[in-house]
């Protein structure tokens, strides 16, 4: 019993700042700062919404964002997950250096890479498209760390070794193999990626130099004027901007725990 109300608790505790995020989406501002603070929705919420459409190009921002974010994720499950399965299941001469190499790039903080990462794209001439957001995340040091783990312990090499007896290539185990398998880990995978693209602000801050063609974090931070800022606009804008990553989430976790659950029946 004590353990449940703990884990109430802490759900209680984990959905307060977005209950207090509505809260502020629904009141003005000189409701939010006043004191004591409004502590229950109120009825700004379409106005505040109007704002946030009037000032920024909301539903272009977010169409770039959609673009970058399942271009992204697509490409990120591919070529992590064809890494990943060859780090996992084949020998070959300087693997575990390579890999090695690999996680000691998860050390390098992302800021540190992006003035390099500004001059390739300058130098393929991508600055300021959406290719700039797109391809450089397509590698991932922890998509492939995770796949990697994943796939060691879940494809086991006896269906390898029979499916090469059968005269399936390098591909052709990946495919009907190895993917089938890991389905959990490629849905996990997915959310994390499209979320980490979507929430992304320093990069595209950097690599979209059009104020017109950005991304949604980009364009709700033009809201957030150093003087005068209208709090319920952004944090109306920011309500709007959480409901796809809410939908994303839902669908992805119950495919992830529908998954984890087959598998569980058949072992």
């Amino acid at each position: 019993m004590k353990r449940h109300v703990v884990l109430v608790l802490g759900v209680l505790v984990s959905l307060f700042p977005f209950y207090w995020m509505v809260v502020m989406a629904t009141n003005t501002t000189e409701n939010i700062l006043k004191f004591p603070p409004a502590l229950t929705p109120g009825g700004e919420l379409l106005v505040n919404a109007g704002k946030v459409f009037e000032e920024i190009d909301f539903f272009g921002s977010m169409l770039n964002t959609v673009l970058a974010a399942v271009g992204a994720t697509v490409l990120v499950l591919v070529f992590d997950s064809l890494a990943a399965f060859t780090f996992a299941k084949f020998r070959f001469p300087g693997r575990n250096a390579l890999f090695v190499l690999l996680l000691g790039t998860m050390m390098i903080p992302p800021q540190l890479s992006a003035i390099p990462q500004f001059v390739v794209m300058a130098q393929l001439g991508w600055v300021g498209s959406l290719k700039a957001l797109i391809v450089p995340a397509v590698i991932n040091a922890f998509g492939i760390f995770w796949m990697r783990q994943y796939i060691s312990g879940a494809v086991h090499d006896e269906l390898l070794e029979a499916s090469r007896l059968d005269g399936c290539g390098f591909f052709r185990q990946y495919w009907h193999v190895g993917l089938p398998v890991v389905r959990p880990a490629l849905a996990f995978l997915g959310i994390f990626t499209f979320i980490s693209v979507w929430n992304d602000y320093l990069w595209p801050l950097v690599v979209l130099v059009d104020p017109d063609q950005v991304t949604l974090q980009v364009a709700l931070g033009q809201l957030n004027r150093t003087h005068d800022t209208d709090y319920g606009m952004l944090m109306a804008g920011t309500v709007l901007a959480v409901i796809p990553l809410l939908i994303v989430f839902l669908i992805g976790a119950r495919n992830f725990i529908a998954d984890l659950a087959k598998g569980a029946v058949r072992g």
